[in-house]
């Protein structure tokens, strides 16, 4: 299911969620430790896992966009900094797993946003590919029938 976009005060956000049949901590792993982070957004390097702490992004050009840790709580919330926009990962424990919720918190969109809406949900795939111990090998794929789908769904928000 695509993210639910929607307008705010402040511009708009992105809602997705998924509920994973795997407990809340090693979700939370795939979220925190580095060697799980790699392995669905091969960018992303957490350097301090503390509030007020970094994330780094690889710009794959030699340079790094820092990023703040806003608010964490141990194996319930991350948020960070993402540009001008803000990325908050949320858990809940459920019966036979947990729910995670991802929340873009978007200023405004640009012609890039679409990209970046399709590419958090093939990440979120990925996420659960990797505990299902699935192959994700159709990335690419998944991202170039999502990307589409997504620049429709803020055409129709933005001209509503």
């Amino acid at each position: 299911m695509l993210a639910v976009l929607q307008q705010t005060a402040e511009g708009y956000t992105a809602r997705y969620e998924r509920h994973l049949q795997h407990p809340v901590e090693k979700v939370w792993a795939y979220l925190t430790e580095n060697d799980k982070l790699k392995r669905w957004f091969s960018e992303l390097e957490v350097e301090q896992l503390q509030e007020g702490g970094l994330i780094k992004f690889d710009m794959q050009d030699g340079t790094f966009e820092e990023m703040r840790i806003l608010e964490l709580k141990w194996q319930e919330v991350l948020e960070y900094t993402w540009g001008e926009d803000q990325v908050r990962f949320e858990l809940y424990p459920e019966p036979h797993g947990c729910k995670l919720i991802l929340i873009e918190t978007i200023r405004q969109f640009t012609d890039h946003s679409p990209r970046d809406l399709a590419g958090w949900h093939v990440c979120l795939d990925v996420i659960e590919d990797l505990l299902e111990e699935r192959p994700s090998d159709d990335r690419k794929d998944r991202w170039s029938v999502l990307h589409p789908q997504y620049r429709d769904q803020i055409a129709r928000l933005t001209q509503a």
